[in-house]
């Protein structure tokens, strides 16, 4: 912590006339020199201000919680597959309105010699949410046991040290 400033008396009235007489005899009685030291008084507030000294700490971070893990990396990756999903329809609309989509299925049907080849909006969006959640949940999974590694190690080795700052 700073250590408490000290309290100089600074006059707090205007400063005396110096034509006045009985002001110049007020200032010698008083030992008023306002103003004889202005700008010197000036320049020791800005000498005097404390510069602010950031404080900083050492942690390390030896153990992380595998439910907390969970929770963060299941959100995680359940609002990047809504992101995939909701891109997705909107490439599927763009496609759609520029025709690309028949095209696509004009191509696939002379390929497959196939009459009436046509993809299903609805099947695809549900076979690709499918997916997504597997894939969501494999990846919360394998995030989980990468934390528990994560400890095991941290056991062994120490853990990740981090230094903290704080600033105002």
């Amino acid at each position: 912590m700073d250590p408490a400033p000290t309290v100089t008396k600074v006059p707090t009235g205007p400063p005396a006339d110096p034509t006045n007489p009985a002001a110049k005899r007020a200032d010698v009685e008083t030992g008023d020199r306002s103003r004889e030291k202005k700008t010197t008084r000036k320049q020791a507030r800005v000498a005097k201000r404390p510069t602010p000294e950031l404080r900083q700490s050492r942690v390390e971070m030896t153990r992380v919680d595998l439910w907390s893990v969970l929770k963060v990396s299941l959100c995680f990756y359940l609002a990047g597959l809504a992101v995939l999903i909701i891109a997705g329809l909107v490439v599927w609309l763009l496609l759609d309105a520029s025709g690309g989509i028949r095209n696509f299925e004009r191509f696939m049907g002379d390929i497959m010699s196939a009459d009436n080849y046509r993809l299903v909006a609805s099947r695809i969006l549900a076979g690709s949410a499918l997916i997504g959640l597997v894939l969501v949940a494999l990846m919360t999974i394998l995030t989980v046991i990468a934390a528990a590694l994560y400890n095991v190690f941290s056991d062994l080795v120490g853990g990740v040290e981090v230094t903290l700052v704080e600033a105002e």
